[in-house]
């Protein structure tokens, strides 16, 4: 499940930014010199002199919320907003090292519904991962970069039960393995 953790800190940011004094000794708000509109809001969370959370604003509406978590000065933590204000996806980075490369979205029975990842670390997908009830279903994968999906995993238990391949590029697997199918025939010649 998606951590809420962080809504209750993008409430708090919402209170201090309709506070009167919009800078603080823990919240400094910058506004558009233009409209006047709340653009950005840097919160220093853990109280010890540095911000740790950066939210982009439109006005009151999230856009994106950064965090340091570890506070090493490197963002680990993506949360992007929709119009709605509901959080669509988070980001995070695998290598800690402030570029995300893998990004979660949170399936309506608030498990993780979808993974995408970028496995060369571009911030091209490369991996997209489908969940049922927060367990791996099944997989799609451009492994070889050229934006076409040309690997396919199907799950089941959350074990991988089948995988596909297109070495030809046509879009379509030539190639399937199927574990189950293997699975069955070990499991009947032991028995013999």
């Amino acid at each position: 499940m998606i951590s809420p953790r962080f809504f209750l800190a993008g409430a708090a940011i919402t209170i201090a930014a309709c506070s009167t004094n919009p800078r603080s000794d823990r919240v400094e708000a910058k506004f558009d010199p233009v409209s006047g509109r709340l653009t950005e809001l840097m919160v220093d969370a853990k109280k010890d002199g540095k911000p740790d959370v950066y939210s982009y604003m439109d006005g009151q509406k999230f856009i994106r919320i950064e965090i340091d978590q570890n506070e090493d000065g490197k963002i680990d933590r993506w949360e992007y907003y929709g119009d709605d204000q509901k959080l669509v996806k988070i980001g995070l980075s695998s290598a800690n090292d402030g570029k995300p490369d893998t990004w979660v979205y949170q399936a309506p029975d608030g498990s993780i519904g979808k993974r995408e990842r970028s496995l060369n670390r571009d911030g091209k997908v490369s991996r997209t991962e489908f969940y049922d009830k927060g367990v791996l279903a099944r997989v799609e994968e451009d492994t070889d970069g050229d934006g076409k999906i040309d690997k396919w995993e199907t799950y089941a238990n959350g074990a991988l039960a089948s995988a596909s391949f297109d070495p030809t590029h046509t879009g379509r697997p030539t190639t399937t393995v199927d574990y189950r199918a293997d699975a069955a025939k070990k499991e009947g010649a032991a028995r013999k």
